[in-house]
């Protein structure tokens, strides 16, 4: 028998997160652990991308629907669940279940439980996202082990926890076969018609909120438009600034310049037919549609935030904007990334920077050895 492992996730949709962790299941089932992920969601909530997507992949996946907030009672269903079923470790993916189940001591939870710390989105002082936060940061002192995607995220952590040995760095690995396949397949129609009147083609993808940036990619696609008559803009994803943006597009006259398909199930078949992605976060942890990105041989201009100057190797795999950059000069890098004669230098060092220090097994070896460890250390 294998080490049963529970993920624990309260999903938003199919962006970074969400990736990573159904490519860890499958390889995890593939090395014979019983991994298991249990997607929470509000009871009104249908079914999820996440759960979609496992489904599709054949991979073992619980929804559980609970009241939003902090929802102490429902967790502790959650755990006696846990107990029941004979799980050996617990999983989170969030800051949702650290907090929720991560703020239990050890001698209450009686069951061994990591984080995955993906990134902090740096919400305002005193919101409820803030106060999440806060409470995330307290809670994962009680947890076996941290784990940060990039070395650079540990200036998130509290100070005391940041040199501690719980805390571990383990990248997000890349299902590399798996996105090449993904990337040969149609795209929608809409965005097969976009793509038919426009060139060059520049991406954004990700969760439509403050901290991704894109408000100010929209602001700088005019300067792109000057310089390149026909240029187009996809940026895919859903989230809470939707209409914020479908306004600033429409003030600025970029309506037929800009589409804003939604959420897609296959971002490298957008990749693929993309000419420049840009990551203009204002926070980062290690973004998998970067790495995607790389893989696929798309150039990159992106943000120095979180991991991704080390991922580029600062500049040499891709273009970095300057700190703190306004739109303007996001715009000026656009048109000097489309034009940069040495691109496919580039995107050949992108390439072999991803096969190899990226790969999912790596990804896998680690976490099943520290499972392992934070079993031991319980023995």
């Amino acid at each position: 028998m294998g080490i049963k492992v529970l993920h624990l996730i309260d999903s938003g949709g199919l962006y970074g997160a969400e990736k990573m962790l159904l490519s860890l299941v499958k390889h995890q089932m593939e090395q014979g652990l019983e991994p298991m992920i249990l997607s929470a969601g509000a009871p009104n909530v249908g079914e999820k991308p996440l759960e979609r997507e496992a489904s599709q992949m054949g991979l073992p996946l619980i929804a559980w629907r609970m009241k939003p907030g902090l929802n102490i009672a429902e967790s502790g269903e959650i755990l006696q669940w846990a107990r029941a079923n004979g799980y050996d470790i617990l999983h989170s993916h969030g800051f949702k279940f650290n907090v929720l189940l991560g703020a239990r001591p050890l001698i209450v939870r009686r069951i061994p439980m990591i984080a995955t710390l993906h990134g902090y989105v740096h919400a305002k002082r005193f919101s409820k996202m803030w106060l999440y936060e806060l409470l995330d940061r307290l809670a994962i002192n009680c947890l076996q082990f941290v784990v940060l995607v990039g070395e650079a995220m540990r200036k998130e952590l509290p100070p005391r926890l940041r040199k501690s040995k719980k805390v571990k760095v383990i990248a997000n690995g890349l299902d590399s076969e798996t996105i090449e396949h993904h990337s040969t397949m149609r795209v929608d129609l809409e965005i097969r018609g976009f793509v038919a009147r426009h060139s060059p083609i520049v991406l954004g993808v990700g969760r439509l909120s403050e901290e991704k940036g894109f408000d100010r990619l929209i602001d700088a696609f005019p300067a792109v438009c000057n310089e390149f008559e026909n240029a187009g803009l996809i940026l895919v994803g859903e989230g809470k600034q939707r209409e914020a943006l479908e306004m600033r597009k429409g003030k600025l006259g970029l309506g037929h310049r800009v589409l804003m398909p939604g959420y897609s199930n296959n971002v490298p078949a957008i990749q693929n037919i993309a000419d420049l992605i840009v990551v203009p976060s204002r926070t980062e942890g290690l973004p998998i549609t970067l790495l995607e990105a790389m893989a696929l041989g798309l150039p990159v201009l992106a943000s120095p935030v979180g991991e991704i100057p080390f991922v580029l190797g600062n500049g040499e795999g891709g273009y970095l904007l300057p700190e703190d950059c306004d739109y303007s000069e996001l715009g000026s890098c656009i048109v000097n990334s489309l034009r940069d004669s040495q691109q496919k230098s580039k995107v050949n060092w992108s390439l072999r920077r991803v096969s190899n220090h990226y790969s999912v097994k790596a990804m896998e070896k680690s976490y099943r050895e520290l499972y392992q460890s934070a079993l031991g250390d319980q023995a």
